[in-house]
């Protein structure tokens, strides 16, 4: 056959026609597809409280920096907790201006258990609280509920710190717990600190054990983060240095605090803030707040002891718990993306 000759078929007019409508039909359904597929809507940002510590381990003011350059999160109030309010609410409003986030309100908590200032009060000794140009809630109890309960959505707490305001507020209006899910950085289910084979009664259950108690007791979703995975996280080498070297505020504000910190460690020396963070803990939870994709979840019954302890029982209640890393090293990439990018739009 003649390779080059022309099928009569294929020859008359009628068979293009055809072709042709064949063609443009299947343009005009992929194209709206396509313009479709374009159009599909970014997920709603996610209502988030946090509560923190901060201002006594460095780790909480690192949490505050991704919680603020995570676009998965409408950070609606930041707390302080754990007494030491004005020092806690300062510092606090001092990195929200600091970042150009003063549309964040900051929340007094309650002034229990510790009082006076801390080891960051040298990087607030020039910053009075008044002169923040948001809304401060001195009453930062009242503040978490009445955010909760006047949220058309499910808030998330994230709790990074131990939690006399949340019993507190659950004490007030126990309601919160049904329109709240808790996230939070507690206890140590099968690794202690530093990795260890034996549990610990970690700070953030032990420092008000009744008032944790309480909080893991509420019907709300709990997840969190024991030292089983927040307790081995840190950065050093090209990771550090990224973060140490970066112009961004947020960046810049956090190791500004790391410096200060510091130097009020009796067992640190100061030249370890040019090489490597302090364990960053708290941050593990603000992840937990918007992914799981980078740990392993399992249910637990989890039991606060007396004595600060988070022990696993069949017959308390479930609870999420972060026991493993399914790649820690993807998570701390993450943070240095996170702290030294661009911050979300708002």
């Amino acid at each position: 056959m003649n390779r080059t000759a022309v099928s009569p078929i294929v020859s008359r007019p009628g068979f293009w026609m055809l072709v042709l409508g064949m063609t443009f039909a299947v343009s005009a359904f992929a194209a709206p597809a396509k313009k479709a597929r374009a159009k599909k809507p970014a997920a709603k940002p996610i209502p988030v409280i946090l509560d923190t510590d901060i201002g006594d381990d460095i780790d909480d003011t690192w949490a505050l920096g991704l919680l603020l350059k995570s676009p998965e999160f409408d950070v609606k109030l930041v707390v302080g907790d754990q007494g030491k309010a004005v020092y806690r609410a300062t510092l606090i409003a001092k990195m929200l201006e600091r970042a150009g986030r003063t549309d964040i309100p900051v929340g007094v908590g309650l002034d229990v258990n510790a009082k006076g200032g801390g080891r960051q009060s040298d990087w607030i000794q020039d910053y009075d609280l008044k002169q923040y140009p948001g809304k401060v809630y001195s009453d930062g109890v009242q503040a978490i509920i009445d955010t909760i309960m006047q949220s058309p959505e499910r808030v998330t707490l994230i709790c990074i710190g131990p939690v006399p305001n949340i019993a507190a507020a659950l004490e007030r209006e126990p309601k919160i717990a049904e329109r709240a899910r808790f996230v939070g950085m507690h206890g140590s289910v099968r690794l202690g600190y530093g990795g260890s084979k034996d549990i610990s009664a970690e700070y953030n259950v032990r420092a008000d054990a009744k008032a944790c108690r309480k909080v893991f007791a509420a019907p709300w979703e709990m997840t969190i983060t024991p030292l089983d995975t927040c307790g081995l996280v840190g950065l050093q080498g090209d990771k550090y240095a990224t973060i140490r070297d970066s112009k961004d505020p947020i960046a810049s504000a956090i190791i500004e605090n790391y410096r200060i910190w510091i130097q009020n460690m009796k067992d640190r020396k100061p030249g370890d803030a040019d090489v490597r963070s302090s364990v960053l803990f708290d941050t593990v939870a603000v992840y937990l707040g918007f992914s799981e994709d980078l740990v392993k979840i399992e249910t637990l019954g989890i039991r606060v002891t007396d004595d600060g302890y988070t022990r696993i029982d069949p017959a308390a209640k479930p609870v999420r718990v972060a026991t493993e890393w399914k790649n820690m090293a993807a998570f701390e990439d993450l943070l240095v993306k996170r702290l030294t990018g661009p911050s979300p739009r708002r």
